[in-house]
């Protein structure tokens, strides 16, 4: 199985000359649980190269084994310094795609056109699709191909409106997660600020927040294998 893992290339926090990007925890428990499936992984970003990293989810109270391990693996480090630029991926070369969040994704992925392409076009050829945290913000301007909202009628989770205030950032970003999900009815659900908890809507995979990361990965593998053996 090959998986297409899709991270921010955006680094600027809004105008408060803070740095944003992709959360750690979000690529690294992902990332070890394909390999123990098996699967190929190539990383991707709107830029290619390096995509920046959120310092914050390096700072030790947000480090896991998983980072640890991530950061002391050269061959998941070298794959990290070289995403391939997003535009130069095709949907049909991978049987799954993975989003994870970070602020980032707010200002880039989701307005860029590749990647409303890439997913649009993974669910259509009946793939599964996963996004954690504040990835899911990412499925915005996704449509179905009556043109309807992606998210419209389906069950979805993401980055809570108490989260986001939790890290004070409401006032910072482009929009809410929490918000936009239900803008584009989205049949919205949540459950305790930071804890994990993951929505499986068909093909459609929706993680909370960071500690949904793992837990969204292990939902994936499980939908490929299904997938794979029943076309369902």
């Amino acid at each position: 199985m090959k998986v297409l893992i899709v991270l921010t290339s955006h680094d600027e926090l809004g105008d408060t000359g803070k740095k944003t990007g992709f959360w750690l925890e979000e690529l690294a428990a992902p990332y070890y649980r394909f390999k123990e499936a098996g699967w190929e992984i190539t990383l991707a970003s709107p830029k290619g190269g390096r995509p920046p990293l959120d310092p914050k989810s390096n700072e030790p109270s947000f480090q896991t084994e998983q980072t640890r391990r991530f950061e002391a693996d050269a061959e998941a480090t070298a794959a990290l310094t070289n995403t391939v630029r997003l535009d130069s991926v095709a949907a049909d070369d991978f049987d799954t795609v993975f989003y994870p969040g970070g602020h980032g994704p707010l200002w880039d992925l989701a307005e860029d056109p590749d990647s409303v392409r890439l997913i649009e076009t993974t669910l259509r050829s009946g793939k599964p699709l996963a996004l954690v945290c504040h990835a899911p913000g990412v499925l915005r301007h996704a449509r179905n191909e009556d043109g309807t909202p992606l998210v419209r009628g389906k069950d979805v989770t993401g980055f809570t409106n108490s989260e986001e205030d939790g890290v004070a950032l409401t006032d910072i970003v482009p929009f809410l997660v929490e918000d936009e999900l239900k803008r584009l009815d989205g049949r919205y659900s949540k459950i305790g600020d930071w804890e994990p908890y993951v929505v499986r809507d068909g093909l459609l995979i929706t993680g909370q927040n960071p500690a949904s990361s793992g837990p969204a990965a292990d939902a994936l593998v499980e939908l490929v294998e299904l997938v794979g053996r029943t076309g369902a």
